[in-house]
């Protein structure tokens, strides 16, 4: 190999080594909605299923938790869900022939179904989506980061104001983070009627 070449070679094989020495990213949390409407006279059959289902997923490595969100005022539709460490442990659960067996018994108890997954920051909500202005969930996720930074800003700023910026902007982060996680699923349950829409049934 003459010198030109070598020199002409030089940046891709720095580039190679660049990308070969950056880390594999961190598997993120999984969280997996299954929204089903019940059928009125099966929504106690429903409920004991669920329990069911929910003692047999926490058996299952990687599970970090599961909830049943009951329906409210008007509503016959249900939501499950259950949350693994990465997509290899909700893989594993997905294609047990537990699962399998499971839902082939929950079929005759319901009228509709929507599954939807959500990764990291989208496991904030707690709900599928379903199709509507996608403005309203921007608006609700600006409106509460903005109103946990400002109770940061108000709180504890007086508090860490000293504090070296990055410290302080970690801290911050990690306030901002932890209050989403906590509120979010709450309120994305208590607006779903405006986030997603309004159905009659």
């Amino acid at each position: 190999m003459t010198v030109t070449t070598r020199l002409r070679s030089l940046p891709e094989r720095l580039a190679g080594n660049i990308v070969a020495r950056q880390p594999a990213p961190a598997p993120e949390p999984v969280t997996v909605t299954v929204a089903r409407v019940v059928r009125p006279e099966q929504q106690n059959a429903f409920e004991r299923w669920a329990a069911d289902v929910q003692q047999l997923v926490a058996t299952f490595p990687g599970h970090l938790g599961s909830s049943l969100l009951r329906p409210g005022p008007g509503s016959d539709e249900f939501h499950l869900v259950y949350r693994f460490r990465d997509e290899e442990s909700l893989g594993t659960w997905e294609r047990s022939p537990e699962r399998r067996e499971a839902l082939d018994r929950v079929h005759r108890l319901t009228e509709d179904e929507r599954i939807a997954r959500a990764v990291g920051l989208q496991t904030f909500f707690a709900v599928p989506p379903r199709p509507g202005p996608a403005w309203r969930s921007w608006l609700l996720t600006v409106a509460v980061v903005l109103f946990f930074t400002t109770t940061f800003q108000l709180l504890a700023v007086p508090f860490v104001g000293d504090w070296p910026w990055l410290l302080r902007l970690l801290l911050s982060a990690a306030y901002v983070v932890t209050a989403l996680r906590v509120s979010m699923p709450r309120l994305s349950r208590w607006l779903a009627p405006w986030l997603q829409g309004s159905r009659s049934r």
